[in-house]
């Protein structure tokens, strides 16, 4: 008899084990779920492969809008913006510093430093009077102000230009091709001569 209550008694000791053991798995369950629940998990965002657009970097040059050029002492004709002009170098001797005057003054966007500027120019040589480039035979140019993409003389004497203008630029050799000039095509410490059409300012 007193067997048999020892084996009952173990019996309910082990049920109330169980038990106790159910509902601390439901417990701990339960407390689980609701930690997984309200805790944010960590999110591992990737790199973008993607690069976003490099700023302008600005040459070394001092690019202010409020520069004021000599205007060209023998302006050419203006001719007609959208179509190939005319250049006629003068004889008389090439200045010393650059010159600028609008032939046409254009009413649309301004070019500023970090402007990407779309254009049509021709260039002719001061010494040789000899016109030595024409983007009218070929296409349009695009080049960013102030990234040295160009001669000086364009990134300083374009500024302020207009969107619809025309430009005449006279440029002396340090704001061109200096005393190492372009083999084959411009001699060194030449001045050009160029006539620009701003078509386009981005």
């Amino acid at each position: 008899m007193e067997a048999l209550q020892r084996q009952n008694k173990r019996r309910q000791n082990l049920r109330r084990g169980v038990i106790v053991l159910i509902v601390a798995i439901v417990v701990i369950g339960s407390a689980a779920l609701f930690f997984q629940k309200s805790t944010p998990a960590t999110v591992t965002i990737p790199t973008s492969s993607t690069t976003t657009t490099a700023k302008c970097v600005p040459s070394g040059i001092d690019l202010k809008p409020t520069t004021v050029f000599a205007a060209v002492a023998s302006p050419q004709a203006a001719g007609t913006y959208g179509k190939a002009p005319t250049i006629v170098v003068p004889t008389t001797p090439a200045p010393k510093v650059m010159q600028v005057t609008d032939l046409i003054k254009g009413t649309g966007a301004v070019a500023k430093v970090c402007s990407t500027l779309t254009m049509q120019y021709v260039l002719a040589d001061y010494a040789t009077h000899k016109v030595l480039q024409s983007s009218w035979t070929s296409s349009s140019f695009s080049f960013t102000i102030g990234e040295q993409q160009v001669i000086p003389g364009w990134d300083e004497g374009i500024l302020g230009m207009k969107a619809g203008g025309r430009r005449e630029l006279v440029i002396p050799p340090a704001l061109a091709y200096g005393v190492a000039g372009q083999p084959g095509s411009i001699a060194k410490n030449d001045t050009l001569i160029f006539i620009v059409d701003l078509l386009k300012v981005n």
